[in-house]
């Protein structure tokens, strides 16, 4: 009954598609009022119809990119003048361009990567998290990645951005503890918008790697994020949580 989700109103931004979704439906199906954010409104009016259906449970879709200041409090307000209260934030949008040699990092592309990755989190934690403790109190989850642990010249800015999710997480278990906690999951190689990118062989060589014998599909972090969304796991507070079928098992 910890697990039980029912009366909390959950925030998912990029949860149109992908981990998003899937932590969407998760949290709905576990009880909660779930608002799906992304940047295309029309992605989240699908999604949030797809798991009303689903779940019976009451969606709300909102258009926002986190990587504008503004956005971002326009969709705390909305969630607020919706629900009236909210109990858990799921930071999951992100982005990882590619680019073909470090040299080649445009500016553009660095700060792009950073204010999806990292200026929008922190800006929707403070938000969420300052009204959480006037609140009732309420969950965190960072979705950083397995990468920012051991990053990679082919994905560095995306690796330093989510390594500054990590060092926000962290600060944030203190901020306004106990009455709201913050935590961060680190997946591995999933099979989203990011690895199609990957070559063929690339993503098969991290499946074959893998002790698991593949990589991760959305659906596996759904459990995940329902106990740190949950009364479940009111002592977890600042964890960093591996989620890569112990690809980074060496650590």
């Amino acid at each position: 009954m910890r697990l039980d989700l029912s009366g909390k109103v959950a925030v998912v931004t990029g949860g149109s598609r992908g981990i998003g979704r899937a932590i969407a439906e998760g949290l709905a199906a576990a009880g909660a009022d779930v608002v799906v954010a992304s940047r295309k409104l029309d992605n989240c009016k699908r999604a949030a119809d797809e798991i009303h259906r689903a779940t019976g449970r009451r969606t709300l879709p909102l258009e926002a990119n986190v990587s504008r200041w503004d956005d971002c409090d326009r969709l705390v307000d909305a969630v607020y003048d919706a629900f009236g209260t909210c109990h858990v934030l799921v930071n999951n949008a992100g982005m990882s361009p590619l680019y073909t040699d470090l040299v080649s990092v445009t500016e553009a592309l660095y700060d792009k990567t950073h204010a999806v990755n990292a200026k929008g989190p922190f800006r929707l934690a403070t938000l969420f998290g300052s009204r959480m403790h006037s609140g009732d109190g309420g969950s965190i989850i960072n979705v950083s990645t397995a990468g920012s642990l051991r990053p990679d010249v082919g994905d560095l800015p995306y690796a330093m951005a989510k390594a500054g999710l990590n060092a926000m997480t962290l600060g944030l278990a203190g901020a306004w503890a106990p009455k709201v906690r913050a935590n961060v999951v680190l997946p591995g190689a999933f099979d989203t918008d990011i690895t199609k990118a990957w070559a063929p062989e690339m993503k098969e060589r991290a499946g074959e790697t893998n002790p698991m014998g593949r990589i991760g599909r959305p659906e596996d972090l759904v459990a995940l994020c329902v106990f740190l969304a949950s009364d479940a796991s009111s002592y977890i507070n600042g964890a960093q949580i591996l989620a890569d079928g112990g690809a980074y098992r060496s650590l």
